[in-house]
């Protein structure tokens, strides 16, 4: 449904202005996400090399430019490509909110006292650091290229994430965060969080590419149809 976005727009000037502009929100979301988290888990300072508040507005306001511009293009066209028309509007919501969580990240850094260290956590927290490192650069090959099998891939291992990152939280909560500070196993629980959060927006958007628009946002299954 999706693989063919770019040949579908065609000479669209509007729709082919909202790809890009929805390209440019997810670059600008891996920037934030890559700062944010350093500076959490690897500064003390919390010091970010660029405003995440002003990106977060930039992103925002590039949301509601998508909108407009595929609302301008289903106006004059009527039906002719509606579906990536509304495939878009579905993506860059999933765009924005990862932009939100980055935010979060960077104001859990500000307030969290030096780099947030994961104690008898850690070795889950960085696996789950680095899937999500891993998988942003590649939902923005998905989008660019339309590779539905890699974006299959993605979403499959979406559950994993999500699922260590929740035993996160409850291990927390129930084990009262195996003699942590209180300040460190609060923060540890809102990155856990945040960090499962913006995997779950990635598949999303890696969905709209390997999935047929009925199951966007969904996981894919072995034996589903459409």
């Amino acid at each position: 449904m999706f693989r063919r976005l770019r040949e579908l727009f065609g000479s669209e000037d509007l729709l082919q202005a909202a790809f890009a502009t929805t390209l440019t929100m997810l670059e600008m979301d891996l920037r934030m996400f890559e700062a944010s988290s350093a500076a959490l888990r690897r500064s003390d300072s919390a010091e970010l090399p660029f405003d995440v508040r002003q990106e977060d507005r930039r992103i925002n306001k590039y949301e509601r430019e998508v909108r407009r511009n595929v609302l301008t293009h289903l106006s004059v066209a009527g039906t002719q490509n509606i579906v990536p028309g509304l495939v878009l509007v579905s993506i860059v919501i999933d765009v924005e909110r990862i932009g939100d969580y980055t935010k979060n990240i960077a104001e859990l850094a500000q307030l969290h006292p030096g780099r947030l260290e994961g104690g008898p956590y850690e070795g889950e927290v960085a696996e789950i650091e680095s899937q999500v490192n891993r998988i942003f650069p590649l939902v923005l090959r998905v989008l660019r290229e339309q590779e539905a099998e890699l974006a299959r891939n993605i979403m499959a291992r979406e559950d994993r994430t999500g699922k260590m990152a929740e035993a996160i939280v409850q291990s927390l909560i129930s084990e009262k965060g195996r003699g942590l500070p209180v300040a460190e196993a609060v923060s540890l629980a809102l990155y856990a969080r945040h960090l499962k959060r913006i995997n779950a927006h990635l598949t999303n958007i890696a969905s709209a590419v390997g999935n047929p628009f009925p199951r966007l946002g969904f996981r894919a299954k072995p034996d589903q149809g459409d």
